[in-house]
């Protein structure tokens, strides 16, 4: 399994230089940016001391459907108090989560906002779940770079799914295959991208165990025959 971390429209240089550092430091090696600020400049190449090939090798798209078209599961990080989403998981007990998907994961992205505003909720929504930090309370926040090194260090355990020579065991019908079908189904039925209902359907449904998307897969494929 490899973690993608995303920085979205990150404004400061010194935070994507030390969000660089900050995942190369837990053992991770792929950033992605979209629409950045000038993320190689010398404060950035400063705070990311020791990372510079993060830095370098950073990815940059120009919009979010770009940088998580290939993603398997894309995973939002954003405060409680935000409306878009109703489930949250603790940074803490996430790490847990996608160890016991690992057979129907290849790819995920971990997104963060900008450092004033966060992630917009067209995003939150677009993303299959959302995590949160435990604090002690909402002020002082973290900044992106803090937020980056905390998702990070949470996450450190699964770095090792991304070692050369270990084969990932994949079903071949995994979350990414239940998630297309969900949204073709859900479509032709009437509750498209944008209802409600269809996020709130496809964020429960990210949550399915390996053992369910079997049934679910084949549960579908029985109502698109009969349709």
């Amino acid at each position: 399994m490899e973690i993608h971390f995303i920085l979205y429209k990150p404004a400061v240089p010194e935070n994507v230089g030390a969000a660089a550092r900050a995942i190369k430091t837990m053992g991770f090696s792929h950033l992605r940016l979209i629409g950045p600020c000038n993320h190689l400049n010398e404060e950035a190449r400063m705070l990311a001391h020791g990372s510079h090939d993060i830095l370098e090798s950073a990815i940059v798209f120009d919009s979010f459907n770009e940088a998580t078209s290939d993603l398997d599961l894309v995973v939002c990080t954003t405060a409680k108090e935000r409306s878009a989403k109703h489930d949250y998981y603790s940074t803490r007990e996430f790490g847990q989560f996608l160890e016991n998907k690992t057979a129907l994961l290849e790819k995920v992205g971990i997104l963060f906002g900008t450092e004033e505003s966060g992630l917009p909720n067209q995003l939150i929504l677009q993303s299959d779940l959302a995590i949160s930090i435990p604090m002690a309370g909402g002020y002082p926040s973290l900044n992106l770079a803090q937020a980056v090194m905390i998702t990070a260090y949470e996450l450190s355990p699964l770095n090792q799914l991304e070692k050369p020579g270990q084969t990932l065991s994949k079903s071949g019908e995994g979350w990414g295959e239940l998630k297309i079908q969900a949204q073709r189904l859900l479509a032709d039925s009437g509750i498209p991208e944008g209802n409600p209902l269809f996020h709130r359907i496809m964020e429960r449904m990210a949550t399915v165990g390996a053992n369910d998307i079997p049934l679910f897969l084949s549960v579908i494929k029985r109502i698109n025959k009969t349709n």
